[in-house]
């Protein structure tokens, strides 16, 4: 990000992105009605964040760090933070406060590295380049070791890592370390498996070329040791978004947008309007069409990020807003009208009873549109817009009639819609087969109590051993072999606990945090992604260096 040639590079790449659109001729069609399918279930969102580069434009302020990970007002709701691996033990440090104030927050955070220490990269001739760089061959298993150094170093500081990156943009390397396709696959296959106590994250490719994952997720092997494939969209077209190999071969792992600044990176441009309408519009098509679960920008604060020089939030903030502020980690999206006017573009998520409409309107002249909720109801709608010269304005609460409300989308702005959902439509991940903790299991360092209200069935289970207490589920039953939703009703007092997933005594999730619900009496609810057989399959959890929760019950439905 340093080099001009690659901010070059990023803006003509997002002109090419636009280009289509603006060669297409306009189609005007009438505007049908936004149908939210409350039960056909999509991804499960992570979160939304960027990135804190301490090393290249300073830390974020104390005050920074609450503006951007803090969900009040004026403040951007962020719930995942990007941090540096940086190749110099030394300056680790400067990575440690915003992390921890960023978890303390709830936020997720992963770290990406540039490069290896010194010692471990070689020169090269790459197309022409003869100082180019990359890993030397014989180093791949001490830069894992390296990778788990960063990690254990983040633990012992109060920083529990959710990811770590094998390598930021290994596919465009001018200022760092190069990988090829073949390079990333050894390492993925003979030394990531050795990478502990966090979750793998490769190859984030700079533009999602599919060529450098594909080796992967053909791979069994580097599958296994890869927990969520992660890429960035600098100029990549909407059509290229979609990646049918992953959903063909990635059950159980995850999708995040890791990188990535729209449509510039031009100075003090983050203010200008409508142009800072396109970050919402980009983020509804890699929710959309592309399926991500996490949306991850470049730097928190720049003069064209989501956080301006001074501290304070921009028009690309604002737009960012309108998805981070309201759609929460946990949320899923559910299917709706994406396109249901020639400008106007939507798109729906549900969770804790709550359903949220993110509906853009980028033409020029304010327009009328019609949701109809199916699969649960509402009595009135909250509002929130932004526009040319409103910032996340409240609006007037809507009245919902016969599962349906009207609203005016002002001509290019952006608004969010959130209502309590009643009926079977508003929680997260629906309905399906309920197996209790306390039967039909067995448990390996663990007891079922009763001391704690709110329980289903005749009790729940407590953990009681740091690592490896366990409780299996021995007969999940299965109509078709595909992924399922499995979600987990457990209560946490205090702090996050990971748990490792396995599916017919494959490892299939590393690490899987479970966030705290506030006492032990207060049941929440987490729902994963896993692969499952036809027939009848074993799902054991496993606690991995803290006591897990207390786990009341799974419940595994289908995913729509």
């Amino acid at each position: 990000m340093k080099l001009k040639l690659k901010k070059s590079v990023h803006i003509l790449l997002a002109c090419l992105t636009a280009l289509p659109l603006m060669l297409t001729p306009t189609h005007v069609s009438a505007a049908s009605d936004a149908n939210i399918n409350l039960a056909s279930e999509k991804q499960i969102i992570k979160g939304f964040g960027g990135i804190n580069h301490p090393a290249w434009i300073g830390d974020l302020t104390a005050a920074q760090r609450e503006t951007a990970f803090g969900n009040g007002q004026n403040q951007l709701g962020f719930s995942i933070l990007r941090i540096y691996v940086d190749e110099n033990r030394n300056n680790w440090y400067r990575e440690v406060a915003t992390a921890k104030r960023a978890i303390e927050q709830g936020a997720l955070v992963f770290a990406s590295p540039w490069n290896p220490p010194s010692d471990m990269v070689e020169t090269f001739n790459h197309n022409g380049d003869p100082n180019a760089k990359r890993l030397k061959y014989d180093k791949y298993a001490a830069y894992a070791q390296h990778l788990n150094d960063f990690v254990t170093y983040m633990k012992n500081n109060g920083v529990d890592l959710y990811a770590i990156s094998v390598q930021n943009e290994p596919d465009y390397a001018h200022d760092w370390t190069w990988w090829t396709p073949q390079e990333i696959l050894r390492f993925m296959k003979e030394n990531a498996g050795s990478i502990q106590n966090t979750k793998v994250m490769a190859p984030e490719s700079f533009q999602y070329l599919k060529n450098i994952s594909d080796p992967i997720l053909n791979d069994p092997q580097a599958l296994a040791n890869m927990d969520i494939l992660g890429a960035h969209t600098y100029g990549t077209q909407f059509k290229d978004f979609a990646y049918p190999l992953f959903k063909q071969k990635g059950a159980g792992k995850e999708l995040w947008m890791t990188e990535v600044y729209y449509p510039n990176s031009d100075n003090n441009s983050a203010d200008r309007w409508p142009e800072a309408l396109d970050v919402s519009y980009h983020m509804h098509n890699a929710m959309v069409e592309g399926d991500f679960q996490a949306y991850v920008w470049w730097y928190i604060r720049r003069q064209y990020g989501p956080m301006n020089e001074d501290g304070t939030i921009s028009k690309r903030g604002y737009n960012m807003a309108h998805f981070s502020k309201f759609v929460r980690p946990g949320y899923r999206r559910v299917d709706a009208t994406k396109n249901p006017d020639t400008n106007t573009f939507v798109s729906a998520y549900k969770g804790d009873n709550k359903v949220v409409i993110v509906a853009i309107n980028r033409g020029t002249s304010a327009t009328s549109q019609k949701f109809v909720l199916q699969g649960g109801n509402a009595s009135t709608v909250s509002s929130w817009v932004t526009d040319s010269s409103r910032n996340l304005a409240s609006g007037t609460p809507i009245t919902v009639s016969g599962g349906a409300f009207t609203a005016q989308l002002p001509a290019q702005s952006v608004t969010t819609f959130v209502a309590n959902i009643s009926g079977s439509g508003g929680g997260n991940p629906g309905t399906g087969t309920t197996y209790e903790a306390e039967t039909g299991t067995t448990l390996t360092d663990a007891v079922i109590e009763t001391i704690y209200p709110g329980y289903t069935g005749s009790g729940y289970v407590n953990f009681n051993a740091l690592t490896n207490s366990t409780i299996q589920w021995n007969a999940i039953n299965n109509a078709i072999t595909g992924t399922k939703n499995v979600k987990f009703r457990y209560a946490l007092e205090s702090g996050t606990r990971n748990l490792d997933i396995f599916v017919n005594g494959t490892k299939v999730i590393s690490n899987e945090p479970f966030p705290e619900t506030g006492s032990w009496s207060t049941w929440s609810e987490k729902t994963i992604q896993v692969p499952m057989n036809t027939g009848s399959n074993t799902i054991k959890v496993v606690t991995t260096g803290t006591e897990g929760p207390n786990v009341d019950n799974i419940t595994v439905t289908a995913v729509q």
